[in-house]
């Protein structure tokens, strides 16, 4: 019974950590820009010209 309570606690001390990581990212604008991703796959290379002989 004491290593199922055991694991609990672990369990909840983890779920915690990720919890505050997430308002963490939250907190320093880390999701603010949803809208350049999308787009950069579009712009991702420029065009280089061949050397023409």
């Amino acid at each position: 019974m004491s290593v199922l309570l055991l694991l609990i606690v672990i369990s909840l001390a983890v779920a915690l950590f990720f919890v505050g990581c997430y308002y963490w990212a939250v907190k320093t604008d880390q999701f603010e820009d949803d809208y350049t991703p999308s787009v950069r796959i579009l712009f991702d290379d420029e065009l280089t010209k061949k050397p023409t002989e």
